[in-house]
C-alpha cells in the first residue's frame, strides 16, 4: 500500500506554511525534564525490581531470560503505542500554531507519563478478561508465553505498518484483535479438549465501546462546534491560522489545556493495556515475588479471612443437594467460567474453594509467608473465584438476595485485591515507554490528522471541540474500566467539525481510516494466530 501522502492531495499553501512549522527542533528545557523524568524512573524501577527478587531463590536463570525478553516487548508495544496514538492529541496545538511541535510532543508526553502513573488498573484487567481462562491460569507454560509473545508482536507489527502508511488506526483495535486471534488459535488446537477460547460475551461488550466511540468523536465533536458557533460570536474562533501567529491567548489556552487532557487520559486508558500483560508476564516468570500482593498488610487479610468465612456461609445455602463434589474443586468453577452453564456442583466447588483459601490464608497469615511452591496456586484459586463470582452475579444465576451479593461483592473485592494489582515500578516503566513513544515518530499521524482529513485548514474551534470530546470520551471509559480508541475518537472529531462548518473531507482519507478502522480487528487476529501457532510448535 502506497503512503497517504501519495494518496491525498493537499493544500499547497497550508502544505508550505505546516512543512515549515513542525520540522524537529531542539528543546533543551524540554529534553533536560524528560531526561531527569527517566533517569529517576529508572532508578526507582531498578530498586523496586531488585528488592522484590532479593528473596526469590533457586531459579536459575532461564526465569529471569524470559522475564527480560517479555518485558522488552511489553514496553516496545507501549513504545510503539505512544507514537502512534499520542500523536492524535497533539495535532491541534501544532496545526493552530498553539504550540511549537517540540514543546508539543514533550509536553503531551509528561501527560501521558502522568495519566499512567494515576490509572487504577480497572482497564488492564478489563482487557486480561478476553484472554481464555485455562492460558492466565497456566500462563508459566509453554502456551502461556507463546500466548504473550504471539499476542504483543502482533499489535506491534500492525501499528507500525500503520504508522508508516500515516493511518491514524487504534491500537485498542489492535490489541483486542490480537487477543482474539489468540483465543480462537488457542481453541482450534485443542478442539478434543474443551480448551476455552474467547470470552465473547466480553468481547462484544469491548466491541460496543470501540464501535461506538468513533460515532461519538464524530457526532460530539459536530454538535459542539455548531453549539460553539451559536453561542460564542467571536469570528476569529472560526477562522484558519495566518501565517504562524499563534491564536489569542484564550483560544490558546483552551487548545493547550484540551490537548493536555487528551494525553493525560490516554495514558491513564492506552496505558493500562500492556500493564496487564505485563503482570501476567510477571506472574508467569517469578510467581514466588507476584503471584500475591505482597503489600496487603497483616489486617487487611484478617479481613479476607473474615470476609471468606462470610461468603462461605452463604454460598452453603445455595449448594444444590444434588451435587458431588470431585477431585478438583478450581477445575470445576474453571469449566464454569469457561462454559457459562451452572451445573450442580459448581456452588459446591467453588464453596469448597473459598473454604481452602480461608484456611491456607489464615495458616500463613500474611500473603508473603505463603510458601513459594504455593503461591502460583493460591493465586489462581483466588483468580477462579473472583470471575465465578463476578459471572454469577451478572447472569443473576443462583438467585442472591441484595444482601448476599453486597457480602459477595465484598468478599470479591478483598480477592480482587490480593490478585489484580499493578506494582508502582510496572507503572513507571509503562509511562516512560509510553513518553518516549510519544517524542518519537509523531509527525506521520499529526500530518494526516491535521492536513488531509478536513479540505481546509484546521480552524481554532474546530481543533477545541475535537480534543474536547475525546478527552471526555476517554474519562468516561476509565471510569467504567473500558478501553477505548483515542485515535478513532479524535480523528471522527476532526472529521464531525469540518462536516458541520461545510469545510468538505478528503473522502479518499477518510476512506483509509475507515478501512483501517475495518481491518485492523481481523489483521491483527489472524497475525497473532499464526504467531501463537508458531510459537506452540517451537515451545
Amino acid at each position: 500500500m502506497a503512503d497517504l501522502a501519495t494518496l491525498v492531495e493537499p493544500v499547497p499553501q497550508v502544505a508550505t506554511l505546516l512543512d515549515r512549522k513542525i520540522k524537529p527542533r531542539t528543546s533543551r528545557r524540554g529534553i533536560a525534564l524528560f531526561l531527569l523524568a527517566l533517569a529517576g524512573g529508572l532508578g526507582y524501577i531498578v530498586f523496586h525490581v531488585s528488592k522484590d527478587l532479593s528473596a526469590v531463590r533457586g531459579t536459575g536463570v532461564w526465569p529471569y531470560f524470559l522475564l527480560g525478553l517479555a518485558l522488552l516487548i511489553a514496553l516496545g508495544f507501549e513504545f510503539v503505542n505512544g507514537f502512534h496514538d499520542t500523536a492524535n492529541a497533539v495535532a491541534t496545538v501544532i496545526y493552530t500554531h498553539s504550540l511549537e511541535p517540540n514543546v508539543a510532543v514533550v509536553l503531551s508526553g509528561l501527560c501521558n507519563l502522568a495519566g499512567v502513573l494515576a490509572s487504577s488498573g480497572t482497564v488492564a484487567f478489563a482487557v486480561i478478561t478476553l484472554l481464555p481462562v485455562d492460558l492466565i491460569l497456566q500462563v508459566s507454560s509453554g502456551a502461556g508465553f507463546a500466548m504473550v509473545f504471539a499476542l504483543l508482536i502482533a499489535a506491534i507489527l500492525w501499528n507500525l505498518g500503520t504508522w508508516w502508511l500515516g493511518l491514524p488506526a487504534s491500537s485498542s483495535h489492535t490489541m483486542v484483535g490480537s487477543i482474539i486471534g489468540v483465543g480462537i488459535a488457542n481453541q482450534l488446537l485443542n478442539a478434543h479438549t474443551g480448551t476455552s477460547g474467547v470470552d465473547w460475551e466480553q468481547a462484544t461488550k469491548v466491541f460496543k465501546v470501540l464501535l461506538i466511540s468513533p460515532v461519538v468523536g464524530f457526532g460530539g465533536a459536530a454538535l459542539l462546534f455548531l453549539l460553539f458557533k451559536w453561542l460564542i460570536k467571536y469570528p476569529t474562533l472560526y477562522k484558519a491560522p495566518k501565517d504562524n501567529t499563534p491564536p489569542p491567548w484564550p483560544i490558546r489556552a483552551l487548545l493547550v489545556l484540551t490537548c493536555t487532557g487528551v494525553s493525560y487520559y490516554h495514558g491513564s486508558n492506552d496505558g493500562q493495556k500492556g500493564m496487564g500483560l505485563i503482570m501476567l508476564i510477571l506472574i508467569g516468570t517469578i510467581p514466588t515475588a507476584y503471584a500475591l500482593n505482597h503489600a496487603v498488610s497483616p489486617r487487611e487479610v484478617q479481613d479476607f479471612i473474615a470476609a471468606s468465612q462470610q461468603a462461605g456461609h452463604i454460598l452453603d445455602k445455595h449448594v444444590d443437594p444434588s451435587g458431588i463434589l470431585g477431585a478438583d474443586a478450581r477445575a470445576e468453577v474453571t469449566d464454569y467460567i469457561r462454559t457459562k452453564q451452572l451445573r450442580p456442583d459448581t456452588i459446591l466447588a467453588l464453596r469448597e474453594l473459598v473454604e481452602d483459601l480461608d484456611h491456607e490464608v489464615a495458616l500463613y497469615r500474611e500473603f508473603k509467608s505463603v510458601p513459594p511452591q504455593d503461591q502460583a496456586n493460591v493465586r489462581n484459586d483466588m483468580y477462579v473465584a473472583s470471575e465465578a463470582l463476578r459471572l454469577m452475579e451478572k447472569a443473576n444465576n443462583p438467585a442472591f438476595t441484595p444482601a448476599e451479593h453486597t457480602v459477595l461483592k465484598n468478599y470479591k473485592s478483598k480477592v480482587d485485591k490480593s490478585t489484580k494489582y499493578i506494582p508502582g515500578w510496572v507503572k513507571v516503566a509503562v509511562a516512560l515507554a509510553l513518553g518516549l513513544g510519544t517524542m518519537v515518530g509523531w509527525k506521520r499521524i499529526v500530518v494526516t490528522v491535521g492536513e488531509r482529513i478536513g479540505k481546509q485548514h484546521l480552524a481554532y474551534a474546530q481543533g477545541a471541540c475535537a480534543e474536547m470530546v475525546a478527552m471526555l470520551t476517554i474519562r468516561l471509559a476509565d471510569v467504567y474500566g473500558l478501553p477505548v480508541s483515542t485515535t478513532h475518537v479524535l480523528s471522527s472529531g476532526v472529521a464531525g467539525t469540518m462536516a458541520a462548518n461545510g469545510s468538505g473531507l478528503h473522502l479518499s482519507t477518510v476512506r483509509n481510516i475507515a478501512a483501517g478502522w475495518v481491518f485492523t480487528l481481523p489483521a491483527a487476529a489472524l497475525l497473532s494466530g499464526m504467531l501463537y501457532w508458531i510459537f506452540r510448535q517451537m515451545s
